[in-house]
């Protein structure tokens, strides 16, 4: 069994014990956040109904808080003499998948 869930404006494909880095949600290592789920697949059906979907939850657990890879943005205009650099690096949590419920 598998879900979608939505966070940071993305969606992730899950399953129970997964480990996957998100855009930075709030809480210590440890801690156990909710995710909202857009869809579920288990073993006979997919679920897509809002009602259902509205009683499932995905629950995970805060691993880590950690900064990604530095993004470099560089910006030229030839023959101007116009060159900028600038650097970008993304908070991001890593969660680990606990568990997945329909209802």
């Amino acid at each position: 069994m598998y879900a979608i869930v939505a966070t940071g404006g993305k969606q992730y494909k899950v399953e129970e014990g997964d480990v996957l880095e998100v855009e930075k949600l709030d809480g210590e290592a440890g801690a156990s956040v909710e995710l909202p789920v857009v869809m579920i697949a288990g073993d006979k059906a997919v679920v897509t109904d809002a009602k259902k979907l509205a009683k499932a939850k995905v629950t995970a657990e805060i691993v880590d808080q950690f900064k990604g890879e530095k993004v470099v943005i560089f910006k030229f205009k030839k023959r101007k003499g116009y060159k900028r650099t600038r650097g970008h690096r993304q908070n991001l949590t890593r969660l680990r998948i606990t568990k997945l419920s329909e209802a």
